[in-house]
C-alpha cells in the first residue's frame, strides 16, 4: 500500500512538472523549428523546445570531411537566454550523439557550443555553433563539426 502511494505521488508530482514545462514553452511561435545547418555538417536542422531553457535539436546532413559520409545527430541542449534589445538571444550548450554513415562509419559524441538569435516580429532564428567531437566507435578519435544556420518556427 505504501509502495502505491509513493508511486502515485511521483505520477503526480511528473504530471504537474510537464504541464508547467509545457505553459512555459508557449512563449516563442511555437515549439518547432525547421531549416538549415551550412558548414561541417550541411544539411536540415530541426529544434524542439522543451522548454524556455531546454530544447533536442537534431540533423541529418552530408559531411565532406575526411571520408564523405551521411551525418546524423541529435543533441540535448540549454539556453542562457542573454540582454538584447530586440529579438532574443540565447547562449547554448549541450550533449550530443552522432554518427557518420559511409564505408567507413563512425559513432560518438558531440558537445554542442552555440548562439541563437530569434529576430523580432518574425518565426526566423539565426545561429552558430561549434561542437568538439568524440568519435567512440570504431576507434577513438577527436574532431570538431561548426556551422551557420537558420530555421523557421513551424
Amino acid at each position: 500500500m505504501k509502495l502505491t502511494k509513493k508511486l502515485l505521488s511521483l505520477i503526480f508530482l511528473l504530471s504537474v512538472i510537464g504541464l508547467y514545462t509545457a505553459a512555459e514553452a508557449q512563449d516563442r511561435h511555437s515549439n518547432t523549428e525547421i531549416g538549415i545547418i551550412l558548414g561541417e555538417p550541411t544539411g536540415l536542422s530541426l529544434k524542439a523546445w522543451q522548454s524556455n531553457n531546454s530544447a533536442f535539436d537534431a540533423a541529418v546532413a552530408w559531411s565532406f570531411g575526411d571520408n564523405e559520409s551521411v551525418h546524423i545527430h541529435a543533441d540535448y541542449l540549454r539556453h542562457n537566454w542573454l540582454d538584447v534589445n530586440e529579438g532574443s538571444l540565447a547562449l547554448y550548450y549541450g550533449l550530443g550523439a552522432r554518427a557518420l554513415l559511409s564505408d567507413n562509419s563512425r559513432f560518438g559524441a558531440r558537445i554542442p557550443v552555440g548562439l541563437q538569435y530569434i529576430l523580432p516580429s518574425t518565426r526566423l532564428s539565426l545561429f552558430f555553433e561549434v561542437a568538439p567531437t568524440l568519435n567512440l566507435i570504431p576507434s577513438t578519435s577527436f574532431g570538431v563539426n561548426g556551422g551557420l544556420g537558420i530555421r523557421v518556427f513551424i
